[in-house]
C-alpha cells in the first residue's frame, strides 16, 4: 500500500457515505487521530465530506493534557477545520461511580462526542481505532473470558459512530503520517507498562509480529468474521426470546423452544431473558446460561437453579420459569381468637369451625407463623413417615416461589399446619376440643380473597 493511499478507509467511507457529508472526527492529537482528521480534510473534502474535530480533555495529565488541547485547536485553526473542545473530571467521576479510570474516561469522552454531534448537527462521529487496537481488544477480552461478542472486537459501526481505520495497521498510519509530515503529540502514559493494553502493545505484539508481520491485520479480519457470526447467532437468539412470556413473578419460555434450538443460540437467548428479568446484564455469565439450558433440557419437573439478584429458575409443566424470590415475611405470633397477617396471607385461629379450616389439637405451647425452613419435616395422615416440607410442596405442585411465601403454623418450633399441605399427625386432634386454622390468601392483582 502506498504511504498516502488509505484504500481500506476510502472503501469504508464510500460504502457508508456514498454522498459524503458532515462528519465529526474524534481527535486526541495522537498520531492515529491526526491521520484521521488529515485524511478527511484532504481526500474527504475532494469526495464530498465536511470534517470537524472534537477534542476531550480528561484532566488526567495536568499541563500535558492542556498542551494536547492547544495543539489540536491550533492545528485545526491553521487548516480552517472547526474544532470543538470539552473537558471532564475523570477521577471525580471514577470516585462517584466506583468504576475503573478507563471506563469513566471512555464514558465521558463518548458523552461529549454525542452531545457535540447533536448540538452542532453532525449525523456521524468518526474515530481512529485501527487494526492493532482491534487485535489488542480481542486479546484482552480473550484472557478475561469472553464469547463471540468479545472476540468480535471493536465494531466498525455502532449507532452513529464509524471507524474507517479498523482495516489498517498502526504501521500503515505511521507511514501515512511520515509521508505527509503530520505533527502529533505523544501521551506519555502510553509508554507505562502498567495498563494491560500497554503490556500487550509493547511486549506481546512484537513477538506476534515476529511470527507474522501482519498478525494484527489477520486478527482484525478474524474479528470481522466473528462479528458476522455473532450477528447471525443474535438473530436466532432473538427469535427464541420472542417466544417467552411475562408472568406475575418474571418470565417463562417453553422448554421445547430451548431444547430444539442450537445450544449456542439457546444459551444466548437465556442470557437475554436473564437480563430482562434482572433488569441488567451485570454479573450474568455464560455459566448461568449453560446451567439454565441444561435445566430446560433435563426434563426434571420441579428442578430449580438459584441465580443472582434474587432470581430462581425452575421447571414446571415443560416450561422454564425465571422468577424473583421475595424476602420471606417476618415471623408473626398468633393465639386462639386472633387473626395474623403473613405476606399475602391472612391466618385466623379460632375455637369454632370455619369453611376450609384445618383442625389442630389444643396446645399450651406458643403458636407462631414463619416461612418454611430447610430442616422442616412433617408426617401427614396415611403416610409411612416424615418427609421434608420441600418435597411435600413439590409433590403438591407448589412452586418454589409460592412455597417461600407460605405461612407455616408452628407449635413451638415444629411445623404443625401448612396451607395446601395439611396438618402434621403429631398435632392432629384426638377428639374433644380443637383449634381451627383458616389460611386465606389475597391475590396481588385484585386484593380479593381466594
Amino acid at each position: 500500500m502506498a504511504t498516502n493511499d488509505l484504500s481500506a478507509a476510502r472503501d469504508f467511507l464510500r460504502r457508508h457515505f456514498p454522498q459524503g457529508g458532515q462528519v465529526l472526527c474524534a481527535v486526541s492529537g495522537g498520531l492515529d487521530s491526526m491521520c484521521l482528521v488529515h485524511f478527511l480534510d484532504t481526500w474527504g473534502r475532494r469526495n464530498g465530506f465536511s470534517p470537524a474535530a472534537a477534542h476531550f480533555n480528561h484532566r488526567l495529565r495536568g499541563e500535558a493534557a492542556d498542551r494536547d488541547q492547544r495543539f489540536v485547536e491550533a492545528w485545526c485553526a491553521g487548516r480552517g477545520i472547526p474544532c470543538f473542545s470539552g473537558s471532564g473530571d475523570t477521577r471525580g467521576e471514577m470516585a462517584r461511580r466506583g468504576r475503573s479510570l478507563e471506563e469513566c474516561a471512555r464514558d465521558l469522552r463518548y458523552a461529549f462526542l454525542q452531545e457535540t454531534a447533536q448540538r452542532e448537527g453532525f449525523p456521524a462521529i468518526l474515530t481512529a481505532h485501527h487494526a492493532d487496537d482491534n487485535a489488542e481488544t480481542m486479546l484482552l477480552n480473550l484472557i478475561r473470558g469472553t464469547g463471540t461478542a468479545g472476540l468480535a472486537g471493536i465494531p466498525p459501526v455502532r449507532g452513529n459512530v464509524y471507524r474507517p481505520f479498523l482495516g489498517l495497521s498502526r504501521e500503515t498510519l505511521a507511514d501515512y503520517a511520515r509521508f505527509h509530515n503530520l505533527p502529533h503529540v505523544e501521551d506519555e502514559t502510553n509508554r507505562e507498562e502498567i495498563a494491560a493494553r500497554n503490556v500487550l502493545r509493547h511486549q506481546v505484539f512484537p513477538v506476534l509480529r515476529q511470527l507474522n508481520p501482519r498478525a494484527a491485520e489477520h486478527m482484525s479480519a478474524a474479528a470481522g468474521v466473528l462479528a458476522r457470526e455473532h450477528a447471525a447467532l443474535e438473530e436466532q437468539a432473538q427469535a427464541l426470546v420472542r417466544q417467552a412470556a411475562d408472568t406475575p413473578q418474571g418470565l417463562s419460555i417453553p422448554c421445547a423452544v430451548l431444547a430444539e434450538a442450537p445450544r449456542a443460540a439457546a444459551e444466548r437467548a437465556v442470557l437475554h431473558l436473564l437480563a430482562a428479568a434482572a433488569g441488567h446484564r451485570r454479573d450474568l455469565t455464560a455459566a448461568h446460561a449453560e446451567a439454565l439450558v441444561s435445566l430446560a433440557r433435563s426434563g426434571q419437573d420441579g428442578a430449580q437453579v438459584s441465580l443472582p439478584y434474587g432470581l430462581t429458575a425452575r421447571l414446571g409443566g415443560y416450561t422454564l420459569y425465571l422468577e424473583h424470590i421475595g424476602t420471606p415475611p417476618p415471623p408473626a405470633d398468633i393465639a386462639p381468637g386472633q387473626t395474623a397477617h403473613f405476606g399475602p396471607w391472612q391466618v385466623r385461629l379460632s375455637r369454632s369451625p370455619g369453611p376450609g379450616a384445618l383442625v389442630l389439637a389444643p396446645t399450651t405451647q406458643p403458636l407462631h407463623l414463619t416461612a418454611w425452613r430447610a430442616a422442616d419435616r412433617m408426617t401427614l395422615p396415611g403416610s409411612r413417615g416424615s418427609r421434608s416440607l420441600k418435597r411435600l410442596c413439590a409433590e403438591r405442585g407448589i412452586p418454589p416461589l409460592e412455597r417461600d411465601a407460605l405461612p407455616v403454623l408452628r407449635v413451638g418450633n415444629a411445623p404443625a399446619a401448612v396451607p395446601g399441605v395439611g396438618v402434621d399427625v403429631n398435632f392432629a386432634p384426638g377428639g374433644g376440643d380443637a383449634l381451627f386454622v383458616s389460611f386465606i390468601k389475597k391475590t396481588e392483582e385484585t386484593g380479593h380473597e381466594k
